[in-house]
């Protein structure tokens, strides 16, 4: 934590609009200090989509809570369903993550606005959505805090890394002491001699980030906009070569995010699959012509870990989630490219 993981957490904090950046080894981290910097303990609920990578939830388990699973608000839209959030709600629900999914933003007026009004915790999971705003606002600004990754395939990266943004100066110290072992004094200070002894004022950890990996990600940083402006491109690309077929692309319902100051940080290409088509039979065709897919997600509740989880409730994302393909997307993805995997794809399923 020396002083280009300052320059990194400044810059970051600039070019999202947040008041705090606080750099932390991985997104996981920074879900699992979210957690714990927002009093989320034993006893407590926390209200998470099934349709997410399993870090979203273990953070939840990291601090004693229970999760409680939601569906995905259907086919077009694969974020968390918000009426089904409001019928979850318990005495004993202390919080609510949104998952921006894709980097399509979550409804986070209408979350907030509801969030406020029964006293929960909202907490962003902004893996994919870097920088996704809403209404002018950056997503990881809306919730208490939001939390991003640096993980090797997402729109920056440093191999392995995150951040979590606050605008709350009270959340921003307690983060920055909880990430190093709860330690008043910080590794830079002692380091510089500015610094000989320190107090450990509560059980922190080690989720530090080093000035190496803070140096690929101010890197990163610098070219994120030309990254993103790719990424939008490669989307519409695919638009066009599957207008017309069965394949849904999922738009989320941009429809309502037509205003000025809402953006898709685009990160994963998903697309749904026909009812009744064998999505490993596709995904197999596919890699026997040099097309490489993926699953975003299987649900979580249906982990082995998770055994017992309720899942009443959940029918709509399981369906899903069984015909979610992802196609290849990354920024220097050329446009024949994209002809060839929508051809491919397109004859696979036909076949």
């Amino acid at each position: 934590m020396g002083e280009t993981t300052a320059r990194l957490e400044s810059q970051f904090a600039q070019a999202g609009g947040f008041r705090h950046a606080i750099a932390i080894t991985n997104c996981t981290a920074a879900l699992h200090l979210a957690m714990a910097a927002a009093g989320v303990g034993p006893g407590d609920e926390v209200i998470v989509p099934t349709l997410t990578f399993v870090a979203t939830v273990n953070a939840v388990k990291y601090v004693g809570a229970t999760p409680v699973f939601c569906d995905s608000a259907g086919e077009r839209d694969l974020n968390i369903d918000l009426d089904r959030v409001e019928a979850l709600v318990t005495p004993r629900t202390k919080a609510v993550v949104a998952v921006h999914y894709a980097g399509f933003p979550v409804d986070m007026d209408r979350l907030t606005r509801f969030a406020c009004s029964r006293g929960l915790t909202v907490i962003e999971d902004c893996a994919h959505a870097l920088f996704s705003s809403v209404g002018g606002r950056t997503c990881g600004a809306w919730g208490l805090m939001g939390c991003f990754s640096f993980f090797g395939n997402k729109n920056m990266t440093c191999g392995e890394g995150g951040m979590i943004t606050t605008q709350s100066d009270e959340i921003a110290a307690r983060l920055r002491i909880m990430r190093s072992h709860g330690m008043t004094t910080m590794t830079l200070d002692r380091f510089k001699g500015r610094a000989t002894s320190y107090d450990v004022v509560e059980h922190g950890y080690n989720y530090r980030m080093e000035d190496l990996r803070s140096s690929v990600a101010l890197a990163q940083l610098r070219r994120l906009p030309g990254f993103l402006e790719r990424r939008a491109l490669v989307r519409e690309r695919y638009l066009a070569g599957l207008d017309g077929s069965s394949i849904l692309v999922p738009d989320f319902g941009f429809a309502r995010m037509a205003r000025e100051g809402d953006s898709v940080g685009h990160h994963i290409m998903p697309v749904i699959l026909p009812v009744g088509v064998d999505r490993a039979a596709v995904m197999a065709r596919l890699k026997e012509r040099g097309v490489q897919t993926s699953i975003h997600y299987p649900c979580v509740h249906r982990f082995s870990a998770f055994a017992g989880a309720n899942a009443a409730g959940l029918e709509r994302t399981e369906s899903l989630a069984a015909r979610e393909l992802t196609l290849p997307m990354y920024p220097t993805m050329r446009e024949d490219q994209v002809r060839l995997v929508c051809r491919e794809l397109r004859e696979a399923i036909a076949a």
